[in-house]
This record gives structure tokens, C-alpha cells and sequence, in this order.
């Protein structure tokens, strides 16, 4: 029995690890190609604005509707590691063929499998990663998670840029679809690592194998944090808000990718103390914490004024994701059961991705109708009201 339990624990902790780095890969891969694709579009294939906007928005609501799908199913089957590595090979095989890309019809397609893949496989790793770690290490395991997915997405702009120096003598179609080869062959050492070396133990239940369409778990501690997240999220509007609000201040188009490798870095290195911070004083607290600083940091946007704020508030804004985002995945993992955490990620992450639509249009309309200001004082009115209510409402995790 001691054997066996010590088995369990080696298993579970190398799922972690292994679980990080395929994290990491799949962050270096999507963010290799994100920076390059408009310019693919527009440039290469010579899209309207139209059809980019239709691509890209059929793209977010795809993974969408799959984190919400792929939830539910992997607690219905209890095969979370086959999603896992299905979902990665779509991705892997999304990126790879948009280097033989002509037509915009073709974009959107494979631009979809990658969409499909992307969203298939976030719920089941989550939930991985928590059935994996004890609830002592759960902030622990998910800021690890974070940390090098925040690496790759680090990394991964800065090897395109080294790239695309390297390759300046050829023409754009020729240097976007080398990148494109090459990010498809990084995607796929996500799929080794999860087929080789992830482990699962199989789940006994009366569902297990079966479909089923479950919602109990809206209700009680998780309904209520859901709740608070949604109204946190409505005034979390796209990040493409602050990098205009830092041109409007005066930051140059040019320096724009540094300051974000600078936010990526702050993310990456202080999600896992963020992550342990939570498991020894509360993951509530720390959200809490994570909230204040957002409400400061739009606060600070609303204000700025000369470029050097706006490097402060981008070095602030990665130490809130820090905070928060692996900490809210662990305050998910503990208040839902085990049999219910795929449909419980799902919704989660689906819930952010959807609500972001509406935020964003409305950041639009304030920042059109009052000022560029405006949105970011509606972001921190948000953050507040949120704080609020996670304390009146007594969720601890």
C-alpha cells in the first residue's frame, strides 16, 4: 500500500512538470505566429478588414464553445489525457498548414482546427493539473502551469522577431510561412510530451464512459465566485485597449512588443510565488490582492500621461496576472469536486473568452463617446465592486 502511495505521488507530481512544459511549448508556438498574422493576412493574402475580423472572430467563439464542450465530456468519458493530446495535435496540425495558405477560405479552415484544438484541450489539462496535485500545492501547481506557459508566450515573439531579421532578404510570403513551419513543429513536442509521459489513472463512477450533460455544480461556492468573475471580467476589456491608451500617451509603435515582453516576464516570474503565497495565507486573499492591483493599475492608465508611466503600469499590470490567474484556476479546482472540475474549467475559461466580447464593445463606446480615459475607470470601478462582493460573500479557497 506505502509503495503504491508513493507511486501515486511521483505520478502525480511528474503530470505537473510535464503538464508545464507542454504548457510552455504550446505558449511558444501560438505566439510565435500571433504577431505575424495580420500582417499574413492583409499583406500575403491580401484580405479585406471584413474578412480578418470574420476569421479571428470565428476563431475566439470556436475555442469558446469547445472549452465548454471539452469540459463536459472529458467528466463524462474520464479521458482527460486523450483530449489533452487531441486538442494539441489539432493546434500542432492548424499552425503547420497555414504555411501552404493561398486563399482566405483556407485561413479561415485551418485557423479553426487550430481554434477547435485550442479550445479541446484547456478544461481537461486544468483539470489534469489539479487531479494531480493535493490541495495543499494546488496554488503551487497551477502558478507553475502559468509561469512557463507566460515564458513561451515570452519567448515566442522574440524568436519571431530574430527571425524575421535573420530572413530579411526574402519576401513576406516566404518569411511568415518558414515562421509558420517552424511554430508547427514546436506545437508538436506539446503532443510527445503528453502522449509519452503524461500519466492518467482511470476514474470509476456511474457516468464514467457515458456522455451526460451535468450542471449541478452551478451552485453553492463555485455559482458565486462565477458570478463575481463575470462582473470582474466586464470591465477586463481586450488588452488591445492599453496598447492604444500607450500610443495615445506617446509610446512608439516600435516599442510596443518590448513593453509587453516586459509584462510577460513580470507574469512568468511571480506566478509560482503568487501560486504559493495562496496555498499558505488563502487563494481568496490573493485574488483579492490581484483585483486591488488591476483597479490600481487601470486607475494608473486613466491617468497617465507620459511614457514612462505606462512601462510602471505594464511591469504592475503582469504582477495582477501573476495574481490571478492561476490562483482563480486553483480557487476553481478546490471549491468543485474532482468528477465535476472538466465542466467547471469549461465553463470557466469559456465564460472570460465571451464576456470579453461585451467588455471590449463597451470599452469601445466609452472611450469614443467620453474619453480614452473612460474605459479604465470603468475597469477599476469593476475590480472594486468584485473585491466587494468575493468578501461579502465569504468564497475562500
Amino acid at each position: 500500500m506505502v509503495e503504491n502511495q508513493t507511486e501515486v505521488k511521483v505520478v502525480n507530481r511528474n503530470n505537473v512538470v510535464v503538464l508545464g512544459w507542454v504548457a510552455f511549448f504550446g505558449g511558444l508556438s501560438q505566439d510565435m505566429i500571433q504577431p505575424i498574422l495580420p500582417a499574413f493576412y492583409s499583406q500575403v493574402l491580401g484580405l479585406n478588414k471584413e474578412l480578418i475580423g470574420l476569421i479571428e472572430g470565428s476563431v475566439t467563439t470556436a475555442v469558446s464553445i469547445f472549452k465548454i464542450l471539452s469540459g463536459i465530456i472529458s467528466d463524462s468519458i474520464s479521458k482527460r489525457k486523450s483530449l489533452v493530446f487531441i486538442g494539441y495535435l489539432l493546434s500542432a496540425i492548424g499552425r503547420l498548414f497555414l504555411s501552404i495558405t493561398t486563399r482566405g477560405w483556407q485561413a479561415l479552415g485551418f485557423r479553426l482546427v487550430d481554434a477547435v484544438g485550442k479550445g479541446m484541450k484547456d478544461a481537461p489539462r486544468d483539470a489534469l493539473v489539479a487531479k494531480s496535485s493535493s490541495v495543499k500545492r494546488m496554488g503551487f501547481s497551477f502558478g507553475y502551469q502559468r509561469m512557463l506557459d507566460t515564458l513561451g508566450s515570452f519567448l515566442g515573439p522574440l524568436i519571431t522577431f530574430g527571425l524575421l531579421k535573420l530572413l530579411m532578404g526574402r519576401v513576406d510570403s516566404s518569411r511568415f510561412k518558414i515562421i509558420f513551419v517552424i511554430s508547427g513543429i514546436v506545437a508538436f513536442a506539446t503532443i510527445l510530451l503528453t502522449g509519452l509521459y503524461v500519466k492518467e489513472r482511470p476514474r470509476s463512477g456511474r457516468n464514467s464512459g457515458k456522455f451526460t450533460l451535468d450542471f449541478s455544480l452551478l451552485k453553492g461556492k463555485f455559482l458565486l465566485f462565477f458570478i463575481v468573475m463575470l462582473i470582474f471580467t466586464l470591465g477586463n476589456s481586450s488588452d488591445a485597449f492599453l496598447i492604444l491608451r500607450a500610443q495615445n500617451v506617446g509610446i512608439k509603435t516600435a516599442t510596443i512588443p518590448i513593453i509587453i515582453a516586459l509584462f510577460n516576464l513580470f507574469y512568468a516570474l511571480l506566478s509560482v510565488p503568487a501560486g504559493m503565497l495562496s496555498d499558505k495565507i488563502g487563494r481568496a486573499h490573493v485574488i483579492r490582492l490581484g483585483w486591488l492591483i488591476y483597479g490600481l493599475v487601470y486607475l494608473g492608465f486613466a491617468l497617465a500621461r507620459a511614457p514612462w508611466h505606462i512601462w510602471a503600469l505594464y511591469a504592475f499590470y503582469g504582477v495582477y496576472y501573476a495574481s490571478t490567474e492561476g490562483v482563480a484556476k486553483s480557487m476553481v479546482a478546490h471549491i468543485v469536486d474532482e468528477a465535476h472540475r472538466g465542466t467547471a474549467f469549461g465553463l470557466y475559461n469559456a465564460s472570460l473568452g465571451l464576456v470579453a466580447l461585451p467588455a471590449s464593445v463597451l470599452a469601445g463606446y466609452l472611450w469614443d463617446k467620453i474619453s480614452p480615459s473612460a474605459p479604465f475607470y470603468f475597469g477599476a470601478a469593476c475590480a472594486m465592486v468584485a473585491v466587494s462582493l468575493l468578501t461579502a460573500f465569504h468564497i475562500e479557497g
